[in-house]
């Protein structure tokens, strides 16, 4: 550096300092320095994101916050609602009579009070209609009580938290537990919470579970966070399960089982459960075991989370192949007759008078 430049640098480098330093720097080298200059930087023509001269693809990204403090709010505020209808339930009425009742209704009250015990009323009756959606949705067991306690034998994973972290160790507030009875009673009659629509999931506002950006974020009630699933699974006209009664058979597989649309994305390591070549599915109440298996993997097996079907791939015969081509030519042939139509009734001269149909 030259006795200039250090006199520039000892007086502060200010604006024309770093002009005149600049000036006279090889032009390769003040090329590489105004791109890095947070001062100079201009609009970038590629539409590139905002800081992507230092990005690092070693590293994962991250949204900017600090890694330490961010609470669970933040992060929930960070996705938006999505802007999609909230379509309404067809109301669910319980037809089942003495002790499955009974039972029914204690396990609906259960949910409703240690989910949101001091939730507003809608709040309430919203916990209770996810737990009746799950009983109609394919993918949930079949009875009140199996849906509320489906994983409560796991150490984590069960569906409502108060069935595996001791919460009913503690006697309920009888006033409390009044309220969350009628409002048990009144979805069990066919009240519907329309404000979730077909929610299946929630969570409170203060946790940011793993699971969230995989589901549709709907709505918040209170201190919760509704979510359905994605496409036409989460849609009212995919719930078509039906209640199977027999609130008592709560079996292992419930109590040990776990939900395949958000807890299935970890690995079998993680939840604890070993790859197999199995899987009982309980399908309107009757329950099969399919065999699951990967013609690709050694042995046969892969991999997978139990509670999971993967279809297996192959390769189209040529037969399979012709049929296809010619369902898409018919198809094709359906789309572009109305077309022609059109194109024709669009050249007949103004005087022609279109054909009439006759009686």
């Amino acid at each position: 550096m030259s006795h200039e430049q250090r006199r520039w640098a000892a007086a502060g480098m200010s604006p024309e300092a770093l002009k005149l330093l600049a000036s006279s720097m090889d032009p390769s080298a003040r090329a590489i320095a105004v791109r890095h200059d947070p001062f100079l930087r201009q609009a970038d023509t590629w539409n590139r994101p905002e800081g992507w001269e230092s990005l690092d693809i070693d590293q994962a990204p991250d949204l900017g916050l600090p890694q330490t403090g961010q609470t669970a709010q933040e992060i929930n505020e960070l996705r938006p609602f999505a802007d999609l209808p909230i379509r309404p339930m067809k109301p669910f009425v319980l037809t089942a009579a003495g002790k499955d009742r009974e039972r029914a209704l204690e396990c609906l009250t259960q949910a409703v009070y240690y989910e949101a015990a001091r939730e507003p009323g809608l709040g309430q009756e919203a916990v209770a209609q996810v737990v009746l959606n799950r009983v109609r949705h394919p993918a949930y067991p079949k009875s009140i009580c199996a849906v509320v306690y489906q994983g409560a034998a796991r150490a984590t994973g069960c569906q409502f938290t108060f069935t595996c972290d001791g919460s009913l160790r503690w006697a309920p507030e009888p006033a409390l537990w009044s309220r969350a009875r009628r409002v048990a009673e009144r979805a069990l009659n066919g009240h519907v919470a329309k404000h979730v629509g077909s929610a299946t999931h929630y969570h409170a506002s203060y946790v940011a579970p793993y699971w969230a950006p995989t589901l549709v974020k709907m709505t918040q009630v209170g201190a919760h966070i509704f979510y359905r699933w994605t496409g036409p699974w989460g849609e009212p006209p995919a719930f078509t399960g039906r209640y199977a009664g027999h609130e008592a058979d709560l079996t292992p597989a419930v109590l040990n089982g776990f939900d395949a649309r958000t807890q299935g994305l970890l690995s079998p390591e993680t939840q604890g459960v070993p790859p197999s070549r199995t899987v009982k599915l309980d399908v309107a109440g009757e329950v099969r075991t399919y065999t699951v298996a990967d013609a690709t993997a050694a042995g046969g097996e892969r991999t997978r989370v139990k509670g999971t079907l993967y279809a297996a791939r192959r390769q189209p015969t040529a037969d399979e192949v012709r049929q296809i081509n010619e369902r898409l030519a018919a198809v094709e042939r359906d789309l572009e007759a109305p077309r022609a139509a059109d194109v024709a009734q669009a050249a007949r001269p103004a005087s022609e008078p279109a054909a009439r149909a006759t009686d």
